[in-house]
C-alpha cells in the first residue's frame, strides 16, 4: 500500500474539453491510512450556501456488475426546474476495496471520477447517493469527491450511517436535524408525504440548509432527488 503525500497534488485534464480536477492522493492505501487521510482532508472542506439560482445539477449513483468485478458509476447532469437531462456519462473501475462502512469512497470514487472525466457540461452542484458530513469522520463520499472535483457537493443517503434524530413530520419538506452528541451533522428530510426520509448533509462548498433546499427542489415526484434517481436508472442500465 502506498503512502499519502499531502504535497503530491497534480492537475490532470481528461477528454476533449472534459473536466479538470486535482489528483489529491493515491487510492491504494491501507485501511488505517484511509481513516487518517479522511481526518486530514476534512480540514480543507468549506461551508458556504449553495447558489440559490443553481440550475445545472448532477446526480451520481453506483451499481456493481454481475460478476462483482467492476463498479459502474453514472453521472447525470440535469437542468432545473424541468429536470431535463443534459448529459449522461458512465465510468467503471475494478472492485478493489472491501466493503467497509465509513470508507465507501475508496471503493466507489475511482469509477465516479472516470464518469466525470467524460463530462462536457460542468454542473453547478452535485448530489451523491451517499454521505457528506453525516459520517464518523465528517468525510463521506460527497465530501471526498467535492474536494477532488472542486465543486459544490451534497450527500443524500437512503439510510443513516451515524448519529441520531427525531422522526420528521409527515409532510413534504419536514426535517429534523441529525446529531452526533451535540453536533449537527445533517438532517433527516421528508421529500414526499408519509414516505421514509432521506439523510442530507453537505459535502464541500455547501452548507446544510442550502443542501436541504436543493434536495427538495430536485425531489418533485419521488423519494430521491431526480438527478440521483436518473443516475440510479442509468447505472442499472449499464450494469446489464
Amino acid at each position: 500500500m502506498g503512502n499519502y503525500n499531502s504535497h503530491n497534488y497534480t492537475l490532470t485534464h481528461y477528454g476533449n474539453n472534459g473536466m479538470r480536477y486535482a489528483s489529491l492522493h493515491r487510492w491504494d492505501i491501507s485501511i488505517q491510512e484511509a481513516k487518517e487521510l479522511q481526518s486530514r482532508l476534512r480540514r480543507q472542506l468549506r461551508r458556504k450556501p449553495l447558489p440559490k439560482d443553481a440550475d445545472t445539477i448532477a446526480g451520481v449513483d453506483m451499481a456493481i456488475d454481475r460478476e462483482k468485478e467492476n463498479f459502474i458509476a453514472a453521472a447525470v447532469v440535469m437542468k432545473l426546474p424541468e429536470c431535463r437531462v443534459l448529459e449522461v456519462k458512465i465510468g467503471k473501475a475494478p472492485t478493489v476495496w472491501p466493503y467497509i462502512p465509513g470508507l465507501l469512497s475508496f471503493r466507489e470514487a475511482p469509477a465516479i471520477l472516470r464518469a466525470f472525466e467524460q463530462l462536457q457540461s460542468i454542473p453547478e452542484a452535485i448530489i451523491f447517493d451517499g454521505q457528506g458530513s453525516a459520517h464518523p469522520r465528517r468525510f463521506g463520499l460527497a465530501a471526498h469527491l467535492g474536494l477532488w472535483l472542486s465543486l459544490p457537493t451534497v450527500g443524500c443517503a437512503k439510510n443513516c450511517l451515524t448519529g441520531c434524530y427525531r422522526e420528521p413530520g409527515v409532510e413534504k419538506s419536514a426535517f429534523q436535524y441529525l446529531y452526533d452528541n451535540d453536533e449537527i451533522i445533517g438532517a433527516a428530510v421528508r421529500t414526499r408525504k408519509k414516505v421514509k426520509p432521506v439523510f442530507v448533509s453537505p459535502g464541500h462548498l455547501a452548507d446544510l440548509h442550502s443542501s436541504i433546499e436543493l434536495v427538495l427542489r430536485c425531489a418533485n415526484k419521488y423519494r430521491l432527488p431526480e438527478p440521483v434517481r436518473q443516475a440510479h436508472i442509468e447505472a442499472e442500465k449499464a450494469k446489464q
